[in-house]
């Protein structure tokens, strides 16, 4: 009997996953990481913080071991807590240092999750693991999950071919609703359980108190990017993101405005009330540190600029130092520096780089770089 072990997280997914690979006829075995010290955090020079807040990885560790008992399988448990600030938090925090907007996810998965994770998995006598992520391989191509909803290869696109061999994502081929109505049927514990969101660590916390225990708030001038007036004060400008409209922080104007550049060397935030968004749209960008997952490497294809971005089509130039020139003619809102530009041909998910210099019709954009 083959042995797999399931990344457990305490959610209806990876419960599902377990689920169905031991309805599948193979040996299932747990196995939950504990990635992140709710209880004793460290700031970036390693002093202790203290932030006053319960982290619900206890409560999902209690519900894998529940869920572990109702499948009548061993659950193993194992701390990438250094790991997991060394190769994913420092550079969460470095990237907001330079003003950008980073995405650790796709760091997690290709540092932890499918690599000290599969190792361990290996470590304890697994010839697979299995994760509950919404995503199907198939002929050693990554291709999205049925679910247009929740697929999840965005996350997946830093991956390297390697990392996918020996992978399962037994619940790629189905919807999210068919999901709880497996775990419902099958009297799972988590079958009802919330789905959590936001980035991992800071959970259901207020983002900017989370991270003023890491990052000193540099205050500076907020400056309308159309006249070049001082309209008011930031708080830090790793505290907002391009295209942001809520919390801004400018009090006295009814107009909508929204966050459309910084500059981090001045310590300046651009604000724009242009109704046509224009201050958002590129038509080209950069991308570094590219990892192609597939061998096909097109010169036309589709790419999301964010989770949930609708599929833009563009042109591929290739360019050295392992840096590409994205081209979207039809251009496209709010293409952001630090984060992953993914791309696809079809179904199958090619990989990402991290997008590094924007440009519209040629020219960068000085208020966003």
């Amino acid at each position: 009997m083959e042995k797999v072990i399931v990344g457990i997280s305490g959610g209806v997914d990876s419960a599902v996953s377990a689920y169905l690979l031991k309805q599948a006829g193979y040996q299932v075995e747990g196995l939950f990481m504990r990635n992140w010290d709710a209880f004793a955090n460290n700031d970036i020079e390693g002093n202790p913080t203290l932030n006053h807040y319960i982290c619900p990885q206890e409560q999902d560790y209690n519900d894998a071991k529940e869920l572990c008992q109702i499948l009548d399988i061993p659950l193993h448990r194992v701390d990438f807590i250094k790991e997991y600030w060394d190769y994913v938090f420092t550079y969460f925090l470095n990237e907001l240092k330079k003003g950008r907007t980073p995405n650790p996810d796709l760091l997690c998965n290709k540092y932890i999750k499918f690599d000290l994770f599969k190792k361990e998995a290996m470590r304890l006598g697994a010839t697979k693991i299995a994760t509950g992520h919404y995503a199907r391989v198939k002929d050693n191509k990554l291709l999205r999950g049925i679910d247009t909803n929740k697929d999840q290869t965005y996350f997946l696109a830093q991956l390297s071919p390697n990392q996918l061999q020996n992978v399962l994502f037994p619940i790629g081929h189905l919807t999210k609703p068919e999901v709880r109505e497996i775990a419902t049927k099958a009297n799972l514990n988590v079958a009802q359980k919330k789905d959590s969101t936001g980035i991992c660590f800071i959970g259901e916390r207020h983002y900017q108190e989370f991270i003023h225990n890491y990052l000193k708030p540099n205050i500076g001038d907020i400056i309308d990017v159309e006249t070049g007036k001082k309209i008011g004060q930031h708080t830090g400008l790793m505290n907002y993101t391009i295209g942001q409209r809520k919390n801004v922080g400018i009090a006295g104007f009814q107009n909508r405005h929204y966050v459309c550049g910084k500059n981090v060397e001045k310590n300046i935030l651009y604000i724009s009330f242009k109704e046509d968004n224009s201050y958002l749209i590129s038509n080209s960008c950069i991308l570094e540190e590219v990892n192609f997952i597939s061998s096909i490497h097109p010169n036309f294809c589709t790419a999301k600029f964010r989770y949930r971005g609708e599929d833009i089509p563009i042109q591929i130039e290739y360019l050295p130092n392992n840096e590409l020139k994205i081209i979207y003619p039809d251009g496209a809102k709010a293409v952001t520096p630090g984060q992953f530009c993914v791309l696809y041909l079809g179904e199958e998910c090619l990989g990402s780089g991290i997008i590094k210099t924007v440009f519209k019709n040629n020219n960068k954009l000085w208020y966003l770089n």
